[in-house]
């Protein structure tokens, strides 16, 4: 759980407690007019409501907190002590709200809002620079809250509400997701430019039964599907290394810890050989994924649409 979370919580357990907390919440605005205003006729014509309504709700307030907030002189008012403590907080209170609706108007803005993306690390060196480049041909202002990781990070990071959408693989299947898929691509058996098979262009995954590999940790998609490719060939991988990077992986295998299935490089890496695998079908799909039933905000909404435009074209061939 979140700091932000827990302080809801708290917050939402003081309402359920306290019931005046819920109930004072909506006069504090009244409270900071007649304050300011030092008047409370004058503040009930700032507000727009019947200077009645204002003294009986400045009353309660009073009653609810058991302190007085103002000495009276008619309908001239000034602050006590404690009022003066109060109205600071209030007035601190009012301007994270204000602050909060800036924002968030801000990030809904159709040509200058906020879109918070993830994306897998090996879509980091070309793919996502590119769509996002391509994107801002028409959406020049539009801005993005990058965040770089895995997949099951980032769909709880959209269900936690850090993230509007995310490219990932494999495509997730899960009731609370949409998804969508964009493309796929080759994986290759990558070996040590010195290794007995380095020489060869193509190979079945089984002629690697017998090596070590270097893999992603338990959790990524890569190594979800690496596990899988290699049941489907008929063996358990022997695990050399785990990791979290794949470019990582591949400076291991040219160090020659072991070999690994991975997706092209975005620059060659010496020292490594690229092999075709022909058996089983080594490949990975590239989804784009978000909450079902979120609604989106207007450039949310168009970066869906253009990602959507670009499936099968969204890597390089």
């Amino acid at each position: 759980m979140t700091n932000g979370s827990q302080a809801v919580d708290r917050i939402m357990a003081e309402f359920e407690a306290d019931s005046w907390a819920a109930s004072l919440t909506p006069r504090l605005v009244q409270f900071a007019a007649v304050a300011r205003h030092e008047h409370v006729t004058r503040a009930a014509q700032w507000l727009g409501v019947p200077q009645s309504t204002l003294s009986r709700a400045m009353v309660r307030l009073e009653a609810d907190l058991g302190v007085a907030l103002f000495a009276r002189r008619g309908r001239t008012v000034a602050l006590t002590p404690a009022g003066r403590t109060f109205l600071r907080a209030v007035e601190r209170a009012l301007t994270e709200v204000e602050r909060a609706a800036e924002t968030v108007r801000a990030d809904a803005d159709p040509a200058a809002g906020k879109i918070a993306f993830g994306f897998l690390h090996t879509l980091g060196p070309e793919t996502v620079p590119g769509l996002i480049r391509a994107f801002r041909v028409d959406h020049p202002r539009v801005r993005f809250q990058l965040v770089q990781s895995y997949g099951e990070a980032m769909i709880e990071r959209m269900r936690t509400g850090d993230l509007d959408l995310c490219l990932t693989s494999p495509v997730p299947e899960a009731p609370d997701l949409v998804a969508r898929r964009l493309d796929e691509q080759r994986l290759r058996l990558v070996v040590p430019d010195d290794h007995r098979l380095a020489d060869r262009k193509r190979i079945r995954l089984a002629e690697a039964a017998t090596e070590l590999f270097v893999t992603l940790e338990p959790g990524y998609g890569l190594r979800r599907i690496t596990d899988a490719l290699c049941a489907e060939a008929g063996f358990k991988p022997k695990i050399a290394f785990e990791g979290e990077e794949a470019e990582t992986l591949r400076g291991l295998v040219a160090a020659g810890f072991g070999v690994a299935l991975l997706p092209p490089p975005a620059v060659p890496r010496p020292g490594v050989a690229e092999l075709t695998v022909t058996a089983p079908r080594a490949v990975r799909e590239i989804g784009v994924a978000w909450l079902d039933g979120h609604p989106d905000t207007a450039p949310v909404a168009a970066f869906k649409r253009f990602l959507l435009s670009r499936r099968g074209q969204l890597l390089p061939r």
